[in-house]
């Protein structure tokens, strides 16, 4: 006997033009992010939490970048309305 699973001919439904300019949007942001991120290679002196060091720019906008998207992850979270 066959112990596949049989496939669904249902597909996913397409995305909205909405949820695709979103998509376009935010791939677009975070390939501009990187780019910066590549161009600033230079070592800054940076005062962290814990302490100060020379770190390399780029660490410092990538961890930027990071910190944004997940305060950005959680607020759009937030504000949705429970299912």
């Amino acid at each position: 006997m066959n112990d596949l699973p049989a496939r669904s001919s249902e597909r996913a439904p397409a995305r909205s033009r909405r949820q695709q300019a979103r998509l376009i949007g935010g791939v677009a942001l975070g390939a501009l992010g990187v780019a910066f991120a590549f161009v600033n290679l230079d070592e800054v002196e940076v005062n962290w939490i814990v302490g100060t060091w020379d770190t390399p720019l780029i660490i410092v906008i990538a961890i930027s970048i990071l910190v944004g998207a997940a305060l950005g992850y959680v607020a759009a979270r937030r504000r949705r309305p429970a299912d």
